[in-house]
């Protein structure tokens, strides 16, 4: 048996959990393992992992036939809050992974086991976004299965165990990487793997705004399931302008050949209650759109946005204008840093990464929660970084904000010395250091 990738056809049908194991303790995926995972000293944690998980699966269900897939966490490089708005974003998918073992069942439940919660059990029978329970994963299953029949796919219950080492509520999309693993899951064991990526992005992005309650963009489900550009390693550049058809242009770049290394710091504050504050960042920039008759700042003039400023602070007040101010400079900020790589420019790059980070931190103001000031984890994070790295590497606050993560170009010649500095701080394993990652999300075997 074949591990899977890019719609090659099993070369075979399920196979039995044991034999899995047996498979992976022998040594006969590492190749595949390294092709996916692409740093080598991690072939060993991921080896025990998918056996571990195998045997999770396997207490829980029994010994059966089974299928794996797997989707990625992400870095969002550029283009900090402006999906939402049909601006651009400069992202990459990284080896940080959630993988299912998955068995198909022959009803319309899906029992779902993800590692460290409860055991969920979501029938298929009938949706009702009225009736879903917010801020869940059940309510991230219904959506994407709903989404998924409604454009007339099939869909159908499963038995899955699930385990993550994308780090929850921390600016790397866990949740977008759990909405592109049920999609993907979906797509497998129901249509041949034949749905197309956009819509099972899109799919994700429903289950989030109208299921589980959160109004997000579309940049992290995008990026994960981008799996169909040829990898050569590299970022990926998407422009949402027109949402239901995106623009998505492969950037190619290899930090190690800058000698830099991408860090993401988990500054170890929680995510929780802050939806209102995600929920803000839309819904003022919208209102600057409308005050245009627009529906986002994408389709306003910035000339005139500008000319209408002191109107518009005396209607919507100065945080809806500093964060509009923020998405007109974002967007051109991503055209300027695909073109610093494109050119092999990596200083002008790290340039626009700070002046993006300074803009998410002064305009967009997503750094830390104005209701909770006594908290300001990412705050201390950029403020180490910037004492540890100097002008030598360059730090920003990752993902949506307000708590999480950060994220850092280093120079390799002191990843280990800022290493040490954040998990000082943070504690230990707070710092990883990823690798870009080949895949999206996709069925593993």
């Amino acid at each position: 048996m074949l591990f899977v990738t890019k719609g090659k056809e099993k070369e075979m049908g399920f196979v039995v959990t044991q034999d899995l194991v047996k498979k992976l303790k022998d040594g006969l995926y590492d190749a595949k393992l390294k092709d996916i995972y692409v740093d080598e000293s991690v072939l060993a944690y991921q080896q025990e992992r998918y056996i571990k998980a195998l045997e999770s699966f396997e207490k829980i269900y029994g010994e059966k036939e089974v299928e794996i897939y797997s989707a990625p966490g992400r870095s969002e490089v550029g283009g900090n809050h402006t999906d939402h708005q049909f601006g651009k974003v400069l992202a990459t998918s990284i080896n940080l992974y959630a993988i299912a073992i998955v068995a198909k069942r022959d009803d319309d439940v899906i029992d779902l086991k993800s590692e460290g919660y409860e055991r969920i059990i979501v029938s298929l029978s009938s949706f009702d976004p009225a009736k879903a329970e917010k801020g869940t994963s059940q309510a991230l299953i219904q959506g994407v299965a709903s989404k998924l029949k409604e454009e007339g796919y099939k869909i159908g219950g499963f038995e899955a165990y699930v385990t993550s080492d994308v780090l929850n509520g921390a600016g790397m999309s866990s949740s977008a990487a759990f909405e592109v693993l049920i999609g993907n899951i979906l797509s497998g064991l129901y249509n041949d793997m034949k749905i197309d990526p956009v819509f099972l992005a899109q799919a994700g992005q429903y289950a989030e705004n109208v299921y589980f309650g959160k109004p997000c963009g579309l940049m992290d489900q995008m990026d994960l399931i981008w799996r169909d550009i040829p990898r050569t390693g590299g970022l990926i550049n998407i422009d949402f302008e027109d949402p239901q058809s995106p623009k998505i242009k492969k950037v190619e770049v290899d930090f190690e050949e800058y000698g830099h290394s991408l860090c993401i710091v988990d500054t170890k504050g929680s995510h929780a209650d802050l939806t209102d504050d995600y929920a803000a960042i839309p819904y003022e920039m919208k209102k600057v759109a409308n005050y245009f008759n627009q529906e986002a700042l994408r389709e306003v003039d910035k000339d005139d946005f500008y000319l209408n400023l002191p109107k518009i602070r005396e209607i919507l007040g100065d945080r809806a204008v500093l964060r509009a101010m923020h998405l007109f400079e974002e967007n051109k900020r991503v055209d300027q840093q695909v073109k610093a790589l494109e050119e092999g420019d990596f200083d002008t790059f790290k340039k626009l990464i700070k002046e993006s980070g300074d803009s998410s931190f002064k305009y967009l103001q997503n750094v830390y929660s104005s209701h909770d000031l006594t908290n300001q984890s990412v705050s201390i994070g950029l403020a180490i970084s910037d004492i540890s790295l100097g002008d030598k590497g360059v730090s920003r606050v990752h993902g949506g904000g307000f708590a999480g993560t950060i994220q850092a170009f280093v120079p390799n010649d002191i990843v280990s010395m800022y290493k040490k500095n954040m998990e000082h701080v943070f504690g230990e394993g707070a710092c990883h250091v990823l690798k870009v990652r080949p895949y999206g999300g996709m069925k593993v075997l």
